[in-house]
């Protein structure tokens, strides 16, 4: 079994190498869908030596199989959003520790710890269904905050107007996180003036409004907060970690998490930094699911390990990993 602590100890990328090998062979032992992957492309650990190596599972399984490397009873489900009819990612959760220990640390790293500062989250389209990850991590923030003001808004924009300019007012640290429509909606009706606040968005139209680039959108909520700088968080379902950017959209990952790019014409193909292609990522926090997983954005990775996202894939398979459809 992996030391978790190790996990979250990572000091250099010969750590991080090693730790990655040998969660890599834990999950062949212990994940039915993950060993039945390696099967298909003839991976086995005993010809697996560097992390570019590893075989990535290609992150729809999470809509058609239990993705598990622990015979631990589920403590928790996250789900991801969809439409109507669609099938949605399942995250199942053997150790609900292990994840608030993956986005407090994450979280202190970049930010430092939580209480003491506002946490206000404007998450409409995740508080309107059950089982979000986001929602999961946001809430445990705004408890270990210890603010009176902390909490989440829904459709109360003016309430929420309110307290901003309130917190600002006296120079009271301040957390706003929010997805990208609803941070729109709000410097829609109301401007402002931030000088103590962090504004964070967490990327997504949901279907409320048309897609933008982030450039253009950071662009329109920087003039409408009057903040010189729109910091971002990088999550999924799928995943137990998370990668924040403080401006430009760059994103840095915690030790325990590494993101590379694949070929978007051969999915079993890895590129060289700075060219564009379909995002791999390993969360070593995942230890009881998959800890090495494709998915469907599409992005660019510099020789430092700093990442953006670019785009998505149009198709709803990425190509080349496919193996395993039923």
């Amino acid at each position: 079994m992996i030391n978790q602590e190790r996990i979250f100890n990572i000091k250099s990328t010969k750590d991080f190498e090693a730790i990655a090998l040998g969660v890599f062979r834990f999950q062949f032992e212990n994940n039915p869908v993950y060993r039945s992957f390696c099967d298909l492309l003839y991976k086995h650990p005993s010809d697996i030596n560097r992390i570019e190596n590893i075989p990535f599972l290609p992150i729809q399984f999470f809509k058609t199989h239990n993705v598990l490397s622990s015979n631990e009873s589920i403590k928790k489900t996250f789900t991801s959003s969809g439409t109507t009819g669609s099938l949605t990612s399942k995250h199942l959760v053997t150790d609900i520790k292990l994840y608030e220990e993956s986005y407090l640390r994450g979280f202190n790293h970049f930010y430092n710890a939580i209480e003491g500062c506002v946490v206000l989250a404007l998450l409409p389209s995740y508080l309107e269904r059950e089982g979000s990850s986001l929602i999961y991590m946001v809430n445990d923030l705004i408890l270990k905050s210890k603010q009176p003001e902390s909490g989440f808004y829904l459709d109360n924009l003016e309430d929420l107007a309110k307290i901003l300019k309130k917190l600002e007012a006296r120079g009271q640290k301040t957390l706003l996180i929010g997805v990208s429509f609803a941070l729109l909606d709000l410097i829609e009706k109301f401007q402002f003036n931030l000088k103590h606040t962090i504004v964070m968005e967490t990327g997504g139209m949901k279907g409320r409004r048309k897609e933008i680039i982030r450039q253009e959108l950071h662009h329109i909520l920087q003039s409408g907060f009057g903040v010189s700088e729109i910091h971002s968080e990088y999550g999924m379902t799928e995943l137990l970690s998370q990668a924040y950017s403080k401006g430009n959209g760059v994103f840095e990952c915690p030790t325990w998490m590494k993101v590379l790019t694949r070929d978007t014409e051969d999915a079993l193909t890895l590129q060289k930094p700075n060219k564009t292609g379909g995002l791999n990522i390993i969360d070593l926090a995942n230890l009881n699911s998959c800890s090495f997983i494709a998915t469907q954005d599409l992005g660019k990775v510099d020789s430092n390990g700093l990442f953006e996202i670019i785009g998505r894939f149009d198709n709803s398979d990425i190509r080349g990993c496919n193996l395993m459809a039923l």
